[in-house]
């Protein structure tokens, strides 16, 4: 057990870093550094006061609503307040943690951030990650508690993930690269977060709190992000203070934390890390948001093992509706959703061995879409990537599911690093029934996410992988759509096998719409066009969509080979350029030779 004890000799460690990230001056944002200024504290607490005038109750009003929280400037006696200029300091003014986060439109987009940041601890020995619901004591409102056991931050470690840009995660194995994924996805959940550290770091054993509070910046018209952070040295059986430059400020440091975080003394702190062990991470979010309705967007009482989000999980609870949309609202496409277990059960590619994530007590079952599926197929396919890259061939698995007599769930599951990107990324056309009952399966390594882990960069790679999955798609449906009962493209109706229960719900094409247009008429007196099932006379058009991913197919490689001639003109002239100009030296040496060789004779 640690007792806690004032240290005689105050421990002083530099922690300012320095790197490629840190932009210089006001116009950019700058790492968190711990130098403090030498400035009085006197008086602090009548700085943290409302500097607009405005009272807490109407405050909390207009900013509990995320995408109204955004609203607010800062007060003019902050830019010059001067009381706080010892304390953490990360050059951005607090609005553009706000803005910053709404690259999450997706609540749960937020929260696998902070899964990944778990996961990636695996290789730091972690087994495990909590998400959890617990109490705040001070107002008795929810919060969200995240929790591993993997190495935890030191101090240095505690202030670069709560700066801004920093990443130190550049392997092939790590999920997490932009360095933004903690700031966007907590001020996303909440107003508030408060984070607690243990880490062993070249023998010596800290730990660490520190405070993100957007509350606090709005609240006192900060136009300049503050964050207050405390740190001790366990290494010993006795908790000593690590102090950068006086007690004083560290003191103040504190202060601010026990002010406006959920906790009101240094013991109720201490005891955050009772549960840690000797190194992990606490995340506590704070101050939910609200949606319009001024509920909270996160639902914790819908299901006790479960947090869903309320306005889709109220939409899928609404109880008249058809059979076939209840049935459609079961299936997990639908679930993950609003249900942060059916999501987190896809979230990871591959199943974990010594990992396991708990949701409100509960661990999660990994369900793997590939193994569902029936008549599956493994299709290689191998990018085009620049030159310098290694060529990786992608494997993709697809079939039909299980339910695809009934249900029209299609589209792939596209995962990056391991990490599920695109959730059933439909990429035939919504009309056609080619395709009706397919999924797929892959890993996409070669192409980026964006930010928000949603989607992919909408480059090149990525239009030319979007064309190879619908010919993968188009060339799976020749060969296996009889397995379902559906008519092979481009058979005679001789050769029609029996219809699946699922075309009851598509449109009829009988022989009077052999041309494409039904028997009936508009109030113009014109024929209604169809719509084309596969197996009809109108295939024709789906053989011409086949032929149109073709041509597409030829046109980007002939545009790569375009590319890279390209190149190989341009190292030629670029070495042409450098021949002449070497010519044109030996020219001139040759010349000056010739004078000199001339005056010698003369």
């Amino acid at each position: 057990m640690l007792h806690q004890k004032e240290p005689i000799n105050k421990v002083v460690v530099d922690i300012d870093s320095s790197s490629e990230d840190e932009a210089e001056g006001s116009n950019g944002p700058s790492k968190i550094s711990s130098h403090s200024r030498p400035n009085t504290v006197t008086g602090i607490s009548d700085s943290l006061k409302d500097t607009r005038g405005v009272s807490t109750v109407s405050l909390m009003a207009e900013f509990r609503s995320f995408w109204k929280a955004g609203n607010y400037e800062a007060g003019p006696e902050a830019k010059f307040n001067s009381n706080l200029d010892h304390l953490e300091h990360a050059r951005v003014h607090p609005k553009f943690l706000h803005s910053n986060a709404t690259s999450h439109k997706w609540a749960f987009g937020a929260i696998a951030e902070l899964m990944d940041n778990a996961v990636d601890e695996i290789q730091n020995g972690a087994t495990f990650v909590k998400v959890d619901k617990i109490n705040v004591m001070k107002d008795n409102s929810p919060a969200l508690l995240f929790q591993d056991d993997g190495g935890g931050m030191d101090p240095q470690g505690i202030r670069k993930c709560m700066s801004l840009g920093y990443s130190s995660k550049k392997t092939n194995t790590t999920i997490g690269q932009y360095g933004n994924g903690f700031k966007t996805s907590t001020i996303r959940l909440g107003a508030d977060v408060i984070v607690f550290s243990r880490a062993i770091c070249a023998g010596k054993a800290t730990q660490s709190v520190g405070l993100l509070s957007y509350t606090f910046l709005r609240k006192t018209g900060q136009d300049d992000v503050i964050v207050p952070m405390i740190d001790f040295d366990i290494s010993g059986n006795w908790v000593e203070k690590i102090i950068y430059s006086s007690e004083k400020d560290w003191s103040s440091n504190l202060n601010i934390i026990l002010e406006w975080s959920p906790f009101q003394s240094k013991e109720e702190l201490m005891e955050q890390f009772e549960d840690i062990g000797s190194h992990g991470t606490k995340v506590i979010i704070y101050n939910l948001w609200l949606n319009d309705e001024g509920i909270y967007e996160l639902s914790f009482d819908d299901d006790d093992e479960d947090i869903r989000l309320r306005d889709e999980a109220n939409l899928a609870s609404t109880t008249k509706v058809p059979k076939r949309v209840a049935e459609l609202r079961s299936h997990m496409s639908y679930r993950l959703r609003y249900s942060l277990r059916a999501y987190a059960s896809i979230l990871y590619l591959r199943k974990f061995t010594n990992f396991k994530i708990f949701l409100r007590g509960k661990p999660i079952e990994q369900y793997s879409i590939a193994d569902d599926l029936m008549y599956s197929k493994v299709v290689s396919y191998k990018p085009q990537t620049s030159e310098a890259s290694r060529e990786v061939a992608v494997e993709t698995t697809i079939g039909f599911i299980k339910e695809a007599s009934t249900l029209g769930v299609s589209g792939f599951n596209v995962y990056h690093k391991n990490r599920l990107i695109r959730p059933y990324w439909k990429v035939t056309s919504g009309g056609a029934s080619k395709g009706y009952g397919v999924v797929g399966v892959l890993e996409a390594n070669f192409i980026e996410p964006a930010h928000d882990k949603q989607d992919f960069e909408r480059s090149s790679l990525y239009i030319r992988l979007e064309a190879r999955l619908k010919y993968i798609v188009s060339e799976y449906w020749k060969t296996h759509c009889h397995l379902m009962g559906y008519t092979i493209p481009g058979s005679t109706s001789s050769t029609k096998t029996s219809t699946p229960a699922v075309n009851r719900h598509l449109p009829l094409v009988t022989p009077s719409s052999s041309l494409g247009f039904s028997s009936q008429k508009d109030p113009m007196g014109r024929y209604k066009p169809v719509q084309s099932i596969e197996g009809s006379p109108t295939t024709s058009v789906d053989l011409i969509c086949a032929e149109n991913i073709k041509l597409f197919m030829r046109c980007e490689a002939y545009k790569q080979a375009d590319s890279e001639l390209k190149e190989k003109i341009r190292k030629v002239e670029k070495e042409l350029a450098e021949t002449r100009e070497k010519c044109a030296e030996l020219s001139s040496y040759l010349k000056t030779k010739r004078k000199h060789h001339v005056v010698k004779l003369e």
